[in-house]
């Protein structure tokens, strides 16, 4: 018997799974009043398609709807809520078009996305309105992406019978992009007139973490000196924790992605190294997700990830027709890492996914949450996830401020010409054939920065934590390392990683990635970069210790050694004045 067949004889059945305490509650609230819209908002991977998928089935059982249709943001979703439904007995097409008009028979819905909907509102509507339906819009924001996606969604479903929205995510959109079926209240951005969404059931990762519903989750922030050339032809050198400006530090972030420097690698063998050592402690299949801002330096990271770990990564691009596969293919397989432009940053179930590696530009808080979510789905008691990422101030703030909930905030008609919303990622790469490079990136090396867990940032190295041998095999297992052992751990593996980098060839001999040209005055500069580099990770390290010894904080240490040792700072210092500073340090311990 098919699954339609077996729908129509036994009707919605519901999960055989049990509810969770929070999806329970949030049923109980709904069936209290019955309402056309409702709201929830809760953490990703705290189960919104169980919750939303009962609700259907009981709704259908009791006859008060004969239609559902979900709405959500990518094609391979559709696949994923089909398959969720039809696990419950409810047969929902994913594959309905807008050439075709009626729902299939021997169904009881269909899957769309938002993009779908907006190219035919009105036949939609008609679907929506034939019989009592209940509409289910996974990820609501995305009804905020754009006026015409906002009105398309409003002008379908605004006289269906029910509505359910859904997101996971602290977002903000633009003064003119309401979210339609969304209730909001006013003075709800800083007493400026403008307007916050209300929740009408809220889960956040703080309770789904107490819930054990989640991972918990450890930022390793890394740093590293950045050298590019300017549109001046200048060349500037920054270290992404010290950057200064807003412009330096977007600059000194771009060059650290650029797939040519050595920060991508050391941050993907730290990866790897997280990976193994998971598979080695209780989870056989962890996995990991590389996260790349454009398919360019997708497919350059995929080929770092070979080099580097001796293994081909699964390879997911958006304009890829195999795409949905390979996400499928990777969830369910055994492969190490993925590496992705967007494609599983949002609702997709990855559940042995519990690494991820912040490649992309990307820094909105939607984006953020939803990527960060993709690893935090929890399996059981002792399963932790790690985030690597650079050490700037955008995604350190958004790290911090994980446990934080939020609404959907539209900000006033009028905003300040130095509000920073945050809307857009870093500039595109300039490209121009024709004309000189506006940027050139030049190099960029890494280097452990600190874990931030909790709020809290702890740097390991010079902390004073000891951490025995036989402790090591318990990092990252919750509750059995604090904080401050788990980054002194990160910390004393950083110079291993670094060596094992080293000892890999630049050059990817089976494809080119990266050839060689002989040119001995590029081999002179490059021999005279490593060195400073080297440098100035040395001097990072005497200064935590003299920071340790005396009691004073780095930054006053730093301080002093300029003024010990004249000269710009050490992010931009010739070897010469490093080589001072060095010896200065050495003196102070």
């Amino acid at each position: 018997m098919g699954s339609a067949a077996r729908a129509e004889a036994l009707g919605p059945q519901t999960t055989s799974r049990p509810l969770r305490a929070w999806q329970q509650e949030a049923l109980g609230r709904y069936e209290e009043s019955s309402p056309k819209d409702f709201l929830v908002t809760a953490t990703p991977g705290a189960g919104k398609t169980t919750f939303a998928l009962t609700l259907a089935a009981r709704l259908l059982t009791r006859r008060e709807v004969a239609r559902v249709i979900v709405v959500c943001p990518t094609d391979h979703l559709r696949l994923q809520w089909a398959d969720a439904a039809d696990a419950m007995g409810i047969v929902l097409d994913p594959g309905l078009t807008n050439a075709v008009g009626p729902v299939r028979a021997g169904t009881q819905g269909y899957v769309t996305t938002y993009a779908q909907v907006a190219g035919k509102p009105m036949l939609h509507a008609a679907r929506a309105t034939t019989v009592k339906t209940l509409v289910i819009l996974d990820e609501v924001h995305h009804a905020g992406d754009g006026l015409s996606w906002g009105e398309a969604v409003e002008e379908a479903y605004g006289r269906a019978a029910r509505r359910v929205c859904l997101t996971g995510t602290p977002f903000r959109t633009k003064p003119d992009e309401r979210i339609p079926f969304v209730r909001y209240e006013e003075d709800g951005f800083e007493g400026q007139g403008g307007l916050v969404s209300r929740a009408d059931y809220t889960y956040g990762y703080k309770e789904a973490l107490a819930d054990n519903v989640v991972r918990p989750v450890v930022f390793a922030a890394y740093t590293g000196t950045s050298r590019w050339r300017n549109s001046a032809g200048e060349v500037v050198a920054a270290s992404l924790s010290e950057a200064g400006t807003r412009s330096v530090e977007m600059q000194a972030w771009r060059t650290a992605l650029d797939p040519k420097g050595q920060w991508v690698p050391h941050v993907i063998a730290a990866m790897d190294d997280r990976i193994t050592h998971l598979r080695e402690r209780g989870m056989p299949d962890a996995a990991g997700l590389v996260l790349a801002s454009d398919q360019d330096d997708a497919r350059a990271y995929a080929k770092i990830v070979r080099r580097v770990t001796g293994k081909a990564p699964e390879l997911i691009l958006s304009d890829d027709p195999k795409a949905s596969k390979k996400i499928e293919r990777f969830a369910g397989g055994s492969a190490r890492i993925a590496v992705c432009v967007r494609m599983v940053s949002e609702g997709v179930d990855v559940p042995r996914a519990a690494v991820l590696a912040w490649m992309t530009s990307y820094r909105t808080p939607l984006f953020f949450a939803q990527a960060v979510g993709r690893v935090v789905r929890a399996r059981g008691a002792h399963e932790s996830a790690t985030v690597f990422l650079p050490a700037v101030r955008p995604l350190l703030t958004l790290a911090a401020s994980m446990e934080e909930q939020r609404n959907h905030v539209m900000p006033p008609p009028k905003t300040e010409q130095g509000d920073e919303l945050d809307l857009e990622p870093l500039p595109p790469k300039e490209k121009d054939p024709d004309g000189p490079k506006q940027w050139e990136a030049l190099e960029a090396d890494a280097r452990f920065a600190h874990v931030l867990h909790g709020g809290t940032a702890h740097t390991g190295s010079g902390s004073g934590v000891v951490v025995a041998p036989e402790d090591e095999e318990f990092l990252g297992i919750p509750g059995l390392l604090t904080a401050e052992q788990t980054a002194e751990l990160l910390s004393k593996r950083d110079d291993e990683l670094r060596v094992r980098i080293a000892a890999r060839p630049h050059v990817d001999d089976e494809d080119g990635l990266f050839p060689v040209e002989d040119h001995p005055e590029e081999h002179e500069a490059g021999r005279s970069w490593r060195d400073a580099a080297e440098l100035r990770r040395e001097i990072n390290r005497l200064v935590s210790r003299v920071s340790a010894k005396t009691s004073t904080p780095h930054a006053v240490v730093h301080t002093q050694l300029r003024q010990t040792v004249p000269g710009p700072p050490s992010a931009s210092a010739s070897v010469d004045v490093l080589r001072a500073r060095r010896e200065r340090l050495r003196t102070m311990l």
